[in-house]
């Protein structure tokens, strides 16, 4: 019985663990196209928007940065995969920036 109740315990304790973690793809992402490319927790053909937000936690020029690489599109620091120019709004950038940005806790 104890060992049921520990079982219990310790799977209840990771379903609250993995729904606090987690976040579903902006749907600014999903009518830009981002998501054909991105993921929140793992790297598909550009980098995870987690790994992302960690590289650049604390980083005060990150944001403006990040928006004109989108913009402009980019290469060489996530891999051998260029991004090109992305055609999304000036706010919808931004806005997913932001986003992107405040994954990393």
């Amino acid at each position: 019985m104890r060992t049921a109740i520990l079982t219990l315990a310790a799977a209840t304790g990771l379903m609250i663990g993995s729904s606090a973690l987690a976040v579903d793809m902006p749907p600014l992402a999903q009518k830009n196209g981002c998501i054909a490319c991105h993921a929140i927790d793992h790297k598909v053909l550009g980098p995870a928007w987690m790994d992302v937000a960690k590289k650049y936690k604390g980083d005060p020029k990150a944001e403006a940065m990040l928006v004109a690489k989108i913009k402009k599109g980019g290469g060489g620091v996530w891999g051998g995969m260029p991004m090109p120019p992305q055609a999304a709004s000036e706010a919808d950038v931004k806005d997913l920036v932001k986003f992107i940005l405040g994954l990393a806790k």
